[in-house]
Parts: structure tokens; C-alpha cells; sequence
């Protein structure tokens, strides 16, 4: 009986331990894993990924923030960009306005006015067609000039190869110019706006200005004596009833406007006691100038008070070069400044007739050896030894052209043309014209 009941019993547990199920539970169990590796791979990716793109947007932010604009305008100084539709819209958008600063200028002798489009980004005349006295007023404010200023309007013919601007029907006074003109490809009347926002055609004759000799009174009617104390230390140039133009190397001398006193109409020592002294009210001299190379040495004094040209016609403006105008060498020019006697009096005005000479002659190895910047000027007296060579930093360079007497220099190395291989140094002023219009514009008190 037992080994018949092994028999039976044996069959029935090997069949019971039979592994039939045991493939689908080792089935499963390694896709479950390959499933999981797999997300945890992708997630990876993922997180890797999105790193990636935050690291190269902060990369773009810093580029932009910290380079020139990528699109539009920059404003200057790293203080941001605008669009170039902003720029001369109108409306200011830069913090220290730079996009509306230069929009409206003054073009050749003839004074055209143009401004700057922002629709086909070029300068345009102006139709005189709808022109008003205060539309002018308002134009020599958006150049620089106050409102003291004598303004006066012309009409001037107006050429075949001219786009227009026009003023537009609806005029409102209380906008900004450019707001109130409109594109035209053509001027009903064919004639377009000149504007003189100050008188500066007085002077001599050129033909008769004296070489190398004492000045006649009223013969430079806006050449300034700048003293300290009493005593004359530089000289400077009108340009408006409220503005000197003068040397930065003579505004250092004192940080205080209150020392100084400006003395205009004057040619002999007498002079100061029959001339009124004029306050300065504030004195701004340019931020990049160097005091070794001096780059950049000009500066710009406001009187406390306008100057009343209508008082004298011993005193009066010169005209700031227009921009167009083509100052260059071999050009005719006028020096004036004041010297001291050989007795060591008082200094007189004194003028001279000078030419320009070329930047590279002047920076040859016997003149200045390359230390003449683009920014500046260089003249030889026409009659070397005289006294004109004995004149004073911040005397005016002039030259006329078509009835006007235009400011093209700025003295600044007063004693370089005792030596005959050393012409004289002036700044460049149509190098400096932005920046004189901003400084105006910027510290305009009415």
C-alpha cells in the first residue's frame, strides 16, 4: 500500500511545482524598469534643457542691456533706446531727451530751416506756405536760443530736388513744431522758410579790416573781454543776447560764475570805465576736456542778464556756422584778441588776417608732430612778427561769406605763433555746434 500511495502522491506535487506561470511574473518586471529609467532620462533632458535656454536669455538680456541698441536708437551715454519712430516725434522719450535734442537746424548761408523727418529719416525744408512769426519763435527754441532772442523769417526759392515739409491746417501752438508739420512732395508757393534767430550780420567789411594792428571800435562787435579781479584773462565771442563762447582751459580757472566779469565793446584800457560789467550767471565747460592734449577746449558762459544790442551797435553776435557750410584750408580768415603793449599796459584789441593751413601740414614734424586732433584748426598769420600774435586764449576766429560773419574758431594755444613753424590752434566750432545747442537748450532760463 505505501509505495502505491508514493506513487500517486508524486505525480500530484510535481505538477503542482510545475513553473508555468513563473515566465509572465520575469516578463514584466524589466519593462516596468526600462519604463521608468526612460522618464527619469527624458525628465533629465528636460530640466538640462530649460537651463540651457534661461542661461542663453540671460546671456541676450545682459548683451542688450550692456551693448549699443540692437534695434532702434540709442540714446546716448548708456541711458537706453528708443525706436526710430520715436526719434523726432515730438515727444520725449530718452531720459535726458537726447531723441528730440537735434531735430530742427539752420542750413548754408541762406539759413534754410529743415527739419528731421522720422517717416523717411532725411532732413526737409520747410514750405513757407502756413508759416507763422510763431512757429519761427518756437523753432530757434527747439534749436537752442531763448526767448530774448530777435527772430526773423525769410522766404528763399526753393530747389526742383527739394522735399517739403508743410505746415498742416489744423495748427495748434501748443504742440511741439515738428508735430505740426506733414509731408509734401511739393510747396504751393515755391518757397521755403529761412530763419535768423539772432541779428549777427554786423562787422567790418573784410576788404577794409586792418592787418595786424590795433582794432576800431565796433569793428568786432562781439569779441568779449573775460576778467577775474579786474584783470583780463581771456577773451570769448557773442553768440546770443545770453551766451559767450570762450577756451574750457579759461573757465577752470574758478568753479565760482560770480568771479567773473565780461566786458563787451572794449579795444583800449580807457574802455573799462565807459562799459558796463556784465555778470555771469552760470559757466559750463565741455565734460571730455583734456588739460594736457586740450581736446575739447571750449566752454560756453551765460550772462545773468541778455545783452541789449539795440542799447549799441558797438556790441553784437557772430553767427554760429550753419551746418553745409565748407570751412576748410586754404579759406581767408579774420583773428581778433587782445594783447599787452610792450610797456606792459592794459591789453588792447587787436585783429589780423590769417589763412587755414592743412591738419597734416600742421602736424609735420616742424609744427606740431601729430599733436593737432580733428576737432581743431590751424592758421598762419599773413603778416608773421605782429602784434596779433600776442593774443589771448578764447579769441574768436571769423570769416564772412554772403553778409555774414560766421564763428569758425576758438583760440586755444594763444602763443604758438610766436614761433613762425607753429601756426595758431583754434577749436573747430562746427565740430562743436551739437553740443553748443544742447548746452543752450538744456540751460535756457525763459
Amino acid at each position: 500500500m505505501r509505495p502505491s500511495c508514493r506513487s500517486e502522491v508524486k505525480p500530484q506535487y510535481v505538477h503542482h511545482l510545475a513553473p508555468r506561470s513563473l515566465p509572465e511574473i520575469t516578463f514584466t518586471t524589466p519593462q516596468q524598469k526600462d519604463l521608468k529609467q526612460r522618464c527619469v532620462k527624458c525628465s533629465a533632458v528636460a530640466v538640462i534643457c530649460l537651463l540651457l535656454l534661461l542661461l542663453l536669455a540671460g546671456i541676450l538680456l545682459a548683451y542688450y542691456y550692456s551693448s549699443t541698441c540692437v534695434h532702434g536708437t540709442p540714446c546716448g551715454g548708456h541711458t537706453g533706446c528708443v525706436w526710430e519712430s520715436q526719434w523726432c516725434d515730438g515727444v520725449v522719450d530718452c531720459p535726458a531727451g537726447q531723441d528730440e535734442a537735434h531735430c530742427v537746424r539752420l542750413h548754408g548761408t541762406s539759413f534754410l530751416l529743415q527739419i528731421f523727418s522720422t517717416q523717411t529719416k532725411q532732413w526737409r525744408t520747410v514750405c513757407s506756405h502756413g508759416w507763422t512769426a510763431q512757429l519761427g519763435q518756437a523753432s530757434c527754441r527747439d534749436i537752442g536760443y531763448s526767448g530774448s532772442t530777435s527772430v526773423t523769417s525769410g522766404l528763399h526759392e526753393a530747389s526742383s530736388d527739394d522735399a517739403f515739409l508743410m505746415v498742416k491746417s489744423n495748427l495748434n501752438p501748443h504742440v511741439p513744431v515738428v508735430q505740426q508739420l506733414a509731408l509734401s512732395n511739393y510747396c504751393p508757393n515755391n518757397t521755403v522758410v529761412t530763419l535768423r534767430c539772432t541779428d549777427c550780420t554786423g562787422g567790418v567789411n573784410s576788404s577794409r579790416a586792418s592787418r595786424g594792428q590795433q582794432a576800431s571800435l565796433g569793428a568786432w562787435p562781439w569779441q568779449v573781454s573775460l576778467q577775474l579781479a579786474g584783470s583780463h584773462r581771456c577773451g570769448g565771442a557773442i553768440i546770443s543776447p545770453n551766451w559767450i563762447v570762450t577756451a574750457a582751459h579759461c573757465a577752470h580757472m574758478t568753479s565760482n560764475p560770480g568771479d567773473w566779469s565780461v566786458y563787451a565793446g572794449l579795444v583800449e584800457p580807457l574802455g573799462i570805465h565807459f562799459n558796463p560789467a556784465h555778470a555771469v550767471g552760470h559757466v559750463v565747460a565741455h565734460e571730455r576736456f583734456d588739460r594736457v592734449t586740450y581736446r575739447n577746449d571750449i566752454a560756453l558762459m551765460r550772462l545773468s542778464k541778455p545783452l541789449d544790442f539795440a542799447a549799441s551797435s558797438n556790441i553784437g553776435p557772430v553767427c554760429l556756422p550753419n551746418v553745409g557750410l565748407n570751412i576748410s584750408a586754404p579759406l581767408n580768415v579774420w583773428t581778433t584778441g587782445y594783447a599787452v603793449s610792450v610797456n606792459g599796459d592794459s591789453p588792447y584789441l587787436v585783429e589780423a588776417q590769417v589763412s587755414l593751413v592743412d591738419v597734416a601740414g600742421c602736424n609735420s614734424s616742424t609744427a606740431y608732430k601729430g599733436l593737432i586732433s580733428k576737432e581743431m584748426l590751424c592758421s598762419k598769420g599773413a603778416q608773421t612778427g605782429s602784434d596779433a600774435c600776442k593774443t589771448d586764449s578764447g579769441g574768436p576766429l571769423v570769416w564772412q561769406r554772403d553778409g555774414s560773419w560766421w564763428l569758425v574758431g576758438e583760440n586755444i594755444w594763444p602763443e604758438s605763433c610766436i614761433d613762425l613753424n607753429k601756426p595758431g590752434v583754434y577749436n573747430n566750432i562746427t565740430y562743436f555746434l551739437d553740443w553748443i545747442y544742447h548746452q543752450m537748450k538744456k540751460n535756457q532760463v525763459d
